[in-house]
């Protein structure tokens, strides 16, 4: 079976943020019942992304914010700037970090390693709410076999 909603993040301003917490109360109702499957996260912006990193220690985003910041820097000589001198640059980084993740589901549960979580990558100065479309797919069994070749995506 599949499922599917769409939800608006909290708004946030430039870095890193950890936002496992916020998905997982978006989709509990979409996690229900799915012993196997897979979470898709699609995130409906071009200057924010989706990332799957560190979940502990606050100075892992803070790195990544600035290791992004060191590879695409804000001072280059953007042409796209209508939106203001974060514009291009929030663009590239959003193509560079990406849209989408995907994320295995065990028993109802986000299959994420221990120190693994789910971030938004805010690449805009001032305070956005982002929209992301959150997709479960769940893996059924004919009953008929429990042989690999009768799995089915559903």
């Amino acid at each position: 079976m599949g499922w599917q909603t769409t939800f608006s993040l909290s708004k946030r301003a430039k870095g890193c943020h950890l936002v496992t917490n916020e998905v997982l109360g978006n989709i509990k109702a979409g996690l229900a019942g799915v012993q196997v499957g897979m979470l898709f996260l699609f995130i409906q912006h071009t200057s924010a992304a989706l990332t799957i990193n560190e979940n502990y220690d606050q100075d892992v985003r803070r790195d990544m914010d600035m290791a992004l910041d060191t590879i695409v820097p804000e001072t280059l000589n953007w042409r796209h700037t209508d939106e203001g001198p974060d514009d291009s640059v929030s663009h590239t980084k959003a193509s560079l970090v990406g849209s989408t993740i995907s994320i295995p589901i065990t028993n109802g549960r986000l299959n994420l390693g221990t120190w693994q979580g789910i971030y938004l990558t805010e690449f805009r100065h001032s305070e956005h709410s982002r929209h992301v479309v959150a997709t479960i797919l769940q893996v059924c069994y004919s009953s008929a076999s429990s042989n690999v070749s009768h799995v089915q995506m559903l």
